[in-house]
């Protein structure tokens, strides 16, 4: 039996454990994960409001429910976990499926101050992400600055106007859902430095906006008609002649009053973080201009918009992978058709799939025709690959080295967990926030950790 280890449990891992599966009946798929949950940034990265996009966690879970894919949450890959030389003893194969884990930075003065959070923060915050510690994202903010215009800086923006009533019918944390109930935050700005038509978010995501129960979305048409293709949309490939199109309407249509305001902003680019009581209190932008060539340029005009909290939505980035080679620049693992590279050596047995082999770009179901190319050079190198006798069977290596994985029996006790939490709150799924919540659950163990509850 070929025995292959795919870390990462996201839609990339599980693609390429789903394709292992289908196409070889002699293979054997470990799924490992770091975290005790499975499902990747479809558990800790699609909105909370967005219950049609997380209910593919419903195809994932039948990937790791097949009687020859077994899933091992709670165990790390390299520092502090299992060495990768040891992961690379146990297995045929490797598969590194471990995404973009960090965001881009913008570079500029004032972009640590406190009130200044990465997108992924407050996405980690109320995805109940066990590793985010951050809070108090909208205390005593009254405007906020979403730098970016791609679909993340969109889910951001949406849930900081969201009403509480919409959002506790979601499974969002207790303690998020809370904060957010309690936020003075009138005015959310979405700010991107190009125009419209050159915006990353999808019209779907974008006209959802224009639907939140009390709030009124200002686009300004002067900022629209900077860009060289506002007056003719119909030469635009369609995504971004739709997005146009609803820009266009917004900005024709009369202002109504409303409780919460979404201001979109294009054509400038953020220079300055400007301080205000030893936090963020303004971003200072300079107006920019298309430079003919798809690009921009600054005008030497600048505007300040008043923001107690920033929230920056530029991109991701993946990080080094121990024991792996990894190209700074790109942010991603060199590889040939998803065959890890090394120096000029093509590595028969260490492969990767998803952002980390090509880098943070397409949308969920980009990861299955992926990872459909890194099992195809897999299962081709395989018959090489079985010639290696294995210490036995990869589990019982991994325990007798000291490693307690949760199992998919854990992950149905953290399911069920969650379900009675959100019962004893009167609501529906209410996700653990922590480490240690999510673990006692995994041994069912009841836990009455206040962060449970907010």
């Amino acid at each position: 039996m070929l025995r292959v280890a795919v870390i990462g449990s996201g839609p990339s891992g599980c693609y390429t454990a789903q394709s292992l599966v289908q196409q070889d009946p002699d293979v054997l798929v470990d799924v490992l994960d770091r975290l005790p949950c499975p499902y990747g940034l479809v558990r800790y990265g699609v909105a909370p409001d967005h219950e049609k996009i997380k209910s593919l966690q419903n195809t994932l879970r039948t990937v790791l429910e097949h009687d020859r894919v077994r899933f091992l949450g709670g165990v790390g890959i390299g520092p502090g976990g299992v060495p990768a030389a040891r992961l690379r003893e146990l297995y045929h194969a490797v598969v590194h499926c471990v995404g973009a884990a960090t965001d881009r930075r913008l570079g500029i003065p004032g972009e640590d101050l406190p009130g200044s959070w990465s997108a992924t923060e407050f996405v980690s915050w109320y995805s109940a992400h066990p590793d985010s510690t951050a809070d108090g994202f909208v205390a005593g903010a009254r405007s906020a600055v979403v730098i970016g215009v791609g679909n993340v800086a969109v889910d951001v923006t949406r849930m900081l106007a969201r009403g509480a009533t919409e959002l506790s019918a979601t499974d969002i944390p207790q303690s998020a859902l809370t904060a957010l109930a309690a936020s003075r935050v009138a005015d959310v700005h979405m700010v991107g430095r190009r125009g419209p038509s050159q915006a990353r978010f999808t019209t779907k995501e974008l006209r959802e906006l224009g639907s939140l129960p009390g709030v009124e979305v200002a686009v300004r048409e002067d900022e629209l008609a900077r860009d060289p293709a506002y007056p003719d949309p119909a030469s635009l490939p369609a995504p971004q002649r739709r997005n146009v199109e609803v820009l266009r309407g917004w900005a024709g249509a009369a202002p109504r009053p409303a409780p919460r305001t979404i201001s979109l902003r294009f054509f400038l680019r953020p220079v300055e973080l400007l301080a205000d009581g030893g936090r963020v209190g303004a971003v200072r932008f300079e107006r920019t201009t298309p430079d003919g060539s798809g690009g921009v340029r600054g005008t030497g005009e600048f505007e300040e918009i008043e923001a107690q909290l920033v929230l920056r939505s530029v991109g991701y980035r993946g990080l080094p992978v121990e024991g792996l080679p990894f190209d700074e620049q790109c942010g991603t693992v060199p590889h040939v058709d998803g065959r890890v590279v090394r120096g000029c050596f093509v590595m028969r047995g260490e492969y990767v799939a998803g952002w980390i082999k090509r880098g943070p770009t397409g949308v969920i179901g980009t990861n299955r025709p992926d990872a459909k190319e890194t099992v195809a050079s897999l299962l081709e190198d395989a018959p090489a690959l079985v010639e290696r006798e294995l210490p036995g069977d990869p589990l019982d290596a991994l325990r007798a080295d000291g490693v307690v994985p949760v199992e998919w029996a854990g992950w149905c006790a953290i399911e069920r967990a969650e379900a009675e939490l959100g019962a004893s709150l009167g609501r529906g799924v209410v996700k653990l926030p922590d480490w240690q919540s999510l673990l006692h659950a995994a041994q069912g163990i009841p836990s009455e950790h206040p962060a449970t509850h907010g």
